[in-house]
């Protein structure tokens, strides 16, 4: 990897780590790996690309869930008298790696990823990213916020009752829970071996559903046909969701409303039979498989158990055999008679959660509050459905987020759905984001396409900045502005929201002015990082300046000696 492509990814990990100070999130991590762990890393991806590799996630940083095994860090599953040694990263794991993402850390969850709260963990609760009051959600907790809060680019959680999707939700990010089986749970530490699922979020669908494309095994499982024709959406009455949090039914409305909208039929659905199965994912018989997989561990009495979780855990033990065959009888039932609600539906939509609770909430009623937020989830893997959790807006200032449910091997589908809810936004870039330049990739991996090429209105000033990778200063200006050559490119609103967290001083976000009267959001600079530094307005652009051309609005340049030259070559 040349340097100056090896730099953004440099400036990346120094940016993460310059964040993990910023927040002060201790409990988010169970195992941080040195920074200069993943510089040699770094370094390493740039002999692989040099050597003609293709690595799809070169420099993106991953963190992961503490019940999954990463090489090099403790697995303990939120028990540190449980730890051991992984010899090998899990598959999924090491498929992301190999595909060039950079491991920064395990990360906290709810102990044996038992939980939807994020708190039932000795490495302390895992506060809300938005508010540090709230839960986060769990039992994926450290995941979520380390996505959340711009540390991490991508983050690998587990799912058996919701813990791939709750935390996504509290945190404004997504989560795609996959159809069982298609990503191996080989180095998880299991919770229920038969519903357990490796899930992943990210800031953006495109980002999540790269990262799951890469992790997945392929199958001879048949894709459900659909019927041609626009998206079929299930929705229940309001009524059928129980009681909710204030604003959150409307919230769910205006959701539904918006895919009417946007094209998708909706289309009734009675959810009785989802509900009545994810009451029994915990009160019924197959809480057993929680003993059968840690309960001996449990039993034995070691140090660091969670109350709650060693509770539910040892409470499982004693269940007789004949209950799970009387519970696996009525689930086949349930099943049944979801999957006739469905009928031809692409997707059931459904809030992630009901609620959003406060930290005080889940230690006044630890296993109530919890019970509360799988009425929705629970079902989801006894019925062998995959699912998408996807921002919906916010609710008295705090993220609201609904999951798109589908068959098994929907799960391309899905996100193709969720992704009528984010409209794309508009984003002018004037430097290292152009098409070419050293950061163009950044765009490229959340998801943006090149609209045109323009000017920005004849009110700006162009500098060139000492930086690396070499970057312009942008500065609005009373007089004396001239008309800078720029790319409108459109990207999902949460890739905006990647692009912001992860920009470095001098750099700002903010509205640019455009020739043709519109605005656009666009990358500026603080004026006082331009003292001193080289103006380079006179060339009407970025590439203009490399290439000791001058830009012409009509699309080429000229030299020097006022020649056309051809843009490409920039």
């Amino acid at each position: 990897m040349p340097s100056t492509s090896l730099a953004p990814v440099l400036a990346r990990i120094c940016a993460a780590y310059a964040r993990i100070e910023a927040v002060d999130r201790p409990e988010i991590w169970i195992g941080l790996r040195p920074q200069s762990d993943l510089e040699e890393e770094a370094h390493a991806l740039g002999t692989r690309l040099a050597a003609g590799e293709f690595l799809p996630l070169a420099g993106r940083l991953l963190a992961v869930k503490g019940n999954i095994d990463v090489a090099g860090l403790p697995t303990t599953a939120g028990c540190p008298s449980y730890a051991y040694e992984p010899a090998a990263d899990a598959p999924a794991v090491a498929r992301l790696r190999a595909a060039g993402a950079l491991v920064i850390g395990t990360t906290n969850l709810d102990q044996f990823a038992t939980g939807l709260v994020g708190t039932r963990s000795p490495y302390g609760a895992v506060r809300n990213a938005h508010a540090p009051d709230r839960i986060s959600g769990g039992s994926s907790s450290g995941s979520a916020v380390a996505v959340a809060l711009g540390i991490a680019d991508l983050a690998l959680g587990t799912d058996t009752a919701g813990s791939g999707r709750v935390p996504a939700a509290f945190n404004g990010i997504v989560g795609l829970k996959p159809t069982r089986g298609l990503v191996p749970t080989e180095g998880v530490v299991p919770a229920c071996a038969s519903l357990d699922c490796v899930t992943v979020f990210a800031r953006t669908l495109p980002e999540a559903e790269s990262a799951l494309a890469l992790m997945t095994t392929p199958t001879a499982r048949p894709v459900p046909a659909r019927t041609p024709g626009p998206w079929r959406i299930a929705v229940p009455p309001t009524d059928q969701l129980g009681e909710l949090d204030p604003g959150w039914a409307e919230a769910y409305e205006s959701t539904a409303d918006r895919l009417r909208a946007a094209g998708a039929v909706l289309v009734p659905l009675d959810l009785s039979p989802f509900t009545e199965a994810a009451a029994m994912l915990y009160a019924g018989a197959f809480v057993a498989e929680r003993y059968t997989a840690v309960g001996a561990f449990v039993d034995s009495g070691p140090s660091g158990l969670d109350p709650t979780v060693a509770g539910i855990i040892t409470a499982a033990r004693d269940i007789p055999a004949h209950r799970l065959f009387a519970d696996r009888d009525r689930l086949a039932e349930l099943r049944s008679a979801a999957e006739d609600a469905l009928g031809d539906a692409d997707a059931l939509l459904l809030p992630t959660a009901p609620g959003h609770p406060a930290l005080a909430d889940v230690e006044a009623d630890p296993l109530g509050a919890n019970a509360r937020l799988g009425r929705f989830t629970n079902s989801t893997n006894l019925f062998d459905l995959c699912a998408v959790a996807a921002p919906a807006g916010e609710v008295a200032g705090l993220p609201f987020g609904v999951m798109l449910i589908g068959r098994a091997h929907t799960d391309e589908r899905l996100p193709r759905i969720a992704a009528l809810l984010t409209p794309p936004v508009r984003l002018a870039v004037v430097g290292a984001h152009l098409t070419g330049e050293p950061l163009n990739p950044q765009l490229l991996s959340l998801g943006a396409r090149l609209l045109r090429t323009t000017t920005t209105a004849p009110v700006y000033r162009l500098h060139a900045l000492a930086t690396t990778p070499p970057k312009p200063g942008l500065v609005r200006t009373d007089e004396g502005g001239a008309a800078i050559e720029t790319e409108i490119w459109e990207l999902p609103p949460e890739g905006l929201g990647t692009l912001t967290a992860a920009l470095p001083h001098p750099m700002t976000l903010g509205r640019i002015d455009l020739s043709d009267g519109t605005t656009a959001a666009g990358f500026l600079c603080e004026p006082y990082a331009v003292a001193g530094s080289k103006d380079i307005t006179e060339h009407g652009g970025w590439r203009a300046y490399r290439s000791g051309t001058h830009f012409s609005p009509s699309g080429a340049h000229a030299s020097a000696s006022g020649a056309p030259v051809s843009p490409s070559g920039d």
